[in-house]
């Protein structure tokens, strides 16, 4: 299947860029039981990343080493003729329309044509012989019109998926050799013409093809590494490396990824629920996240201290606020009218995750404490178990969870009043952790996921329509999206500087 479009071939190489590092690879049947992550990339997105392949490419010719020439000819008359190509340098540089298509169970074929560019220079050469000899130095320029023809292969070596993009042809369409800006040259110049141009075209052909890997492989190191450090923060990483080559379709590349978080130690997947049918191809991107991921996470960041909040001042006492069933105890009015009073929770036990069609799933004990800056000890401490069923979004930039308790219970209540030690106090901190515990938390949660996407880049994506989907055991983002032009620019800065 063969699609036209007047944009080039970026995508061919932020195609390449998707595929992560792995230590291992197994064919995908076999990888699926160990894969935490899948990411498809349908044909609209190729797309949409081959829209400034024009960049990408000009880069490749630009940055492209072009070496000095040195050769020798016999000739009639005139005995040995020495020359030299030296300077070589790119000008000019246009680049036409391109094709591209997605070969199923193969790669990328690519075809850019009507690229036209100007070669600069300066010549060198001597002729002669025992009894006379002849040198000069002539500037030189070539112009010339080549189509692009890339026939790439995705394969799975050295710990990573790689691009093979040895099998490039430039097709040269026009290559005219000016001595000196000369249009009518003398007969001289007509026989540098003639075998010159013919090395030239060799030269360029070798460096452009060789410098277009480079590129590829740059760019994907590149791309790897942002996706590294999207999914690591402080102690916290996930290793992205992928469990078998990429799947190539004529609608979509689909790679597997690890998923192993890494803290102190690294999690493990042995028998993920992943199967190819679970992603269709009616959106630009999907991210496949098993549970056996995001369960590791939530413990990581446990272990890490982040299930910690300190709550004090204005916004402890907007808090209580809110209007309850259950008429507030004394002990909790004392407290919050006393000097300093200060609220401290903190998860007490690690958090469980899972999935269902109903939504994220999480179960965990949290301990609460109210204490105040008059009392030696504090006023309150009670612990609650509480699971909730969240739904998660994402739009104008900003995290969006919606939490359903399912389950609150409290459990080993002090206090330092304990009159206050009775029945209506377990009622009503039951209450309290529904109708302001429960918002408050994930209030801070959206506030926090929302500033580390930030932190990571999120917000520099056009991110079109996403939507966060629960499935028993996984759960699927898919999105439309518009061209990162904030990569481009920086892949272009490090490659170009």
């Amino acid at each position: 299947m063969k699609r036209n479009a007047v944009v080039s071939g970026v995508g061919l190489l932020l195609l390449f860029s998707l595929i992560g590092v792995g230590h291992s690879c197994v064919d995908p049947e076999s990888a699926y039981r160990f894969t935490g992550i899948v990411c498809r990339l349908t044909y609209p997105a190729a797309v949409v990343l081959n829209e400034k392949t024009t960049e990408v490419i000009q880069a490749a010719f630009q940055h492209a080493k072009y070496p000095s020439i040195q050769g020798e000819k016999s000739m009639l008359f005139m005995g040995k003729l020495n020359y030299g190509l030296h300077n070589l340098e790119i000008h000019n540089l246009t680049i036409g329309n391109s094709e591209f298509e997605l070969r199923e169970n193969e790669g990328i074929g690519i075809t850019i044509s009507n690229v036209s560019v100007v070669f600069k220079g300066t010549i060198t050469y001597g002729y002669g012989s025992t009894l006379f000899s002849v040198g000069q130095s002539l500037d030189f320029e070539v112009e010339s019109q080549i189509d692009l023809v890339i026939n790439s292969k995705l394969y799975c070596g050295k710990g990573r998926v790689a691009a093979d993009t040895s099998d490039c042809y430039l097709t040269f369409h026009k290559l005219q050799l000016l001595l000196q800006g000369d249009r009518e040259p003398n007969w001289l110049k007509k026989v540098f013409t003639n075998f010159i141009t013919i090395t030239v075209k060799l030269v360029v052909k070798g460096q452009i093809c060789k410098e277009i890997n480079k590129v590829a492989n740059i760019l994907a190191d590149f791309i790897q590494d942002t996706a590294e450090q999207f999914l690591s923060d402080g102690s916290i990483s996930v290793d992205v490396g992928i469990t078998s080559s990429p799947v190539i379709t004529s609608n979509f590349i689909e790679s597997y990824h690890k998923g192993l978080v890494t803290y102190n130690s690294t999690s493990e997947i042995k028998d993920s629920v992943f199967k190819p049918d679970q992603i269709s191809e009616n959106r630009s991107l999907y991210f496949w996240l098993s549970d056996d991921t995001l369960d590791p996470l939530m413990t990581a960041a446990y272990y890490d201290g982040r299930f910690f909040k300190n709550i004090s001042r204005t916004e402890l006492t907007d808090m209580f606020q809110i209007q309850l069933a259950t008429d507030r105890p004394n002990l909790v009015n004392k407290w919050l009218f006393s000097k300093e009073p200060l609220l401290r929770a903190w998860s007490a036990s690690v958090p469980r995750f899972w999935t269902t069609p109903q939504g994220s799933f999480v179960r965990a004990v949290a301990a609460v404490e109210l204490s105040s800056a008059k009392q030696d000890s504090p006023a309150l401490y009670f612990e609650t178990e509480v699971e909730v069923c969240v739904r998660a979004s994402y739009a104008e930039k900003k995290v969006i969870l919606k939490a359903t308790p399912v389950h609150i219970s409290t459990s080993n209540i002090s206090s330092s009043d304990v009159s206050e030690m009775e029945t209506r106090l377990s009622d009503y901190l039951q209450e309290a952790v529904e109708k302001i515990g429960i918002p408050k938390v994930i209030s801070y949660l959206e506030a926090a996921i929302t500033a580390l996407m930030d932190q990571q880049g999120l917000n520099l994506f056009d991110i079109i329509n996403p939507e966060v989907i629960p499935y028993n055991g996984y759960v699927l983002v898919q999105m439309d999206f518009g061209f990162p032009q904030h990569l481009l620019v920086e892949f272009l800065r490090k490659t170009l500087a």
